[in-house]
């Protein structure tokens, strides 16, 4: 087995998807407590003097207790080397979240066991369905007052249309959670408590079910059994091409089932696999990650991430072969050759200089405002990795800064963070000069002011607009017919796009318009 291909069958890379709250940020700080990165987890909402989050770096997700931007993070379980993408679990941050699934081989969906199905989850279910990328299922809270396991089941096949296979069952739910049952060795795992709660690792105890059931109750033999003759069957390959979910119970907080998860989870997740990839001919190509050289594209711009520095970091996922330090790439948009000489691996803001990477990990360089999001670097060149979707925002509004004198702090202010892809900066079609900011949820906005204030010392006023929807419109604009509410403006790519003050509004638009094409999602 070669360097390269022993190196790439190691790693799974994946995102953590959820609804607010549901415990990802958690899940992810208990993969660092597990794999010997962390002594003791932090609590995510902790109060003051208890640790915050490692994974959480910017400062407003430390005091919200959210995750806003993705983190990626590197690190060895048990001889597996895991990378994770901490994606947003807000609302508001569902375009983020979507670029980040793009870089990752499968996706962990943590759902509160007893809130069940949310919305967000949905969302980013359907993300993941249209991507192909297998997902597993780690019902979360089990130690909290919650729905029953079944009725959790049953609702994650109803309502996500995909079929579910329990890989774990839980021994008692909310205060008498003590363990679960795994399916595969036929044992109960019980769980202690360690004396500070889930900061350490939880004390296992493995029992044969023969020996465990004094222990356990009539009800729980009654659900084992109806799930070995009413629940589905689970084969790797039905979970790889995305048509079963392996569910697990567990607590993220106190731990009770994290490890088995786990060990479960680097057996289940695939390691990196062929990605396809345009040809200047209009043909594609499958790119594979052992056999082709260096590949990667990327997948997301963050602005100081080091404060000393101001500097911007681009987020690169390798798709194919070996990355060495001083690298020279193929720069496929610009047409040019850039070498990549600081390459780090990121930990929740700390950096890591890296002299080689594989296909499946995700390394930072330094942007020198050369790259943006998407762009596709390679060694050999004549090929673009597929771009990535470009989602259609919601909420408009004007940004000024209130003090004028700090107009030259503002305007790099906006630059920076409007070319990391979180907030679209759109011109006016016919008035020059005039610009009007977009986001798909409000909170966008707010991290934009509190990080012009906290990152570059600009105070700004932000002025809402009336605009509820958009669309990019293809076709002559000089023959366009507008509403008389609507407003005409330009992409960062110099793509027309109309807004629309409400949907009546851009449905009449539509209708007043046959020969234009108007696209809500850009792919």
């Amino acid at each position: 087995m070669s360097t390269i291909q022993e190196a790439v069958a190691k790693r799974r890379t994946f995102a953590i998807i959820s609804h607010p709250d549901a415990g990802k940020t958690t899940l992810t700080e208990k993969l660092l407590l597990y794999s010997g990165m962390l002594r003791t987890a932090g609590m995510v909402k902790g109060r003051k003097g208890r640790k915050a989050a490692a994974s959480d770096w910017m400062a407003m997700e430390q005091e919200r207790g959210i995750s806003i931007t993705s983190s990626a993070m590197q690190f060895s379980y048990k001889d597996t080397i895991i990378n994770v993408l901490d994606t947003p679990g807000h609302e508001d941050f569902s375009e983020d979240t979507y670029r980040t699934l793009t870089a990752a081989d499968c996706a962990i969906m943590v759902i509160d066991a007893g809130k069940g199905v949310e919305k967000q989850t949905r969302k980013l279910f359907e993300v993941c369905r249209l991507r192909k990328i297998p997902v597993l299922t780690f019902i979360n809270k089990m130690d909290m007052p919650g729905r029953e396991p079944l009725e959790l089941m049953n609702e994650v096949e109803n309502v996500l249309q995909i079929q579910s296979y329990a890989m774990n069952w839980p021994i008692g739910t909310g205060r008498d959670f003590q363990g679960v049952f795994d399916r595969k060795t036929n044992e109960c795992i019980f769980f202690t408590k360690t004396s500070i709660g889930g900061a350490q690792k939880a004390d296992i105890e493995r029992v044969a079910l023969k020996e465990a059931k004094p222990r356990i109750s009539d009800q729980l033999l009654e659900e084992l059994d109806l799930l070995e003759m009413a629940g589905n069957a689970f084969s790797q390959d039905a979970f790889l091409r995305g048509e079963v979910t392996p569910v697990f119970f567990a607590s993220a907080l106190t731990n009770f089932g994290v490890e088995p998860f786990f060990d479960a989870f680097i057996h289940l997740a695939p390691c990196p696999g062929p990605r396809l990839a345009d040809l200047p001919n209009g043909g594609e190509i499958l790119i594979d990650p052992i056999a082709t050289p260096f590949s990667g594209y990327i997948f997301k711009l963050q602005a100081n991430m080091d404060r000393r520095h101001r500097d911007s970091m681009a987020f690169i996922r390798i798709c194919s072969g070996k990355f060495e330090r001083d690298l020279v790439v193929k720069h496929h948009r610009l047409n040019r050759e850039i070498r990549l000489s600081r390459p780090h691996g990121m930990v929740a803001g700390e950096r890591t200089t890296l002299d080689v990477a594989y296909a499946g990990d995700v390394i930072g360089v330094i942007n020198p405002g050369l790259f943006a999001i998407g762009d596709t670097l390679s060694l050999t060149g004549g090929f673009n990795f597929k771009p990535l979707p470009k989602f259609q925002p919601e909420i408009f509004a004007k940004l000024y800064p209130k003090d004028v004198g700090k107009r030259k702090a503002f305007d790099k202010g906006l630059l920076q963070l409007v070319s990391e892809g979180a907030i679209q900066m759109l011109r006016s079609f016919e008035r020059e000069g005039e610009y009007i900011f977009a986001a798909v949820g409000q909170l966008q906005f707010e991290v934009m002011q509190y990080r012009l204030k906290d990152e570059y010392g600009v105070e700004t006023i932000l002025t809402p607009l009336p605009y509820q929807c958009s669309a990019w419109v293809v076709g002559d604009m000089g023959s366009f017919a507008g509403t008389s509410t609507s407003t005409l403006v330009l992409d960062k790519e110099g793509r027309p796009m109309a807004l629309f003050n409400s949907p009546w509004d851009k449905q009449y638009c539509i209708r007043q318009n046959p020969k234009h094409q108007f696209v809500d999602v850009l792919v």
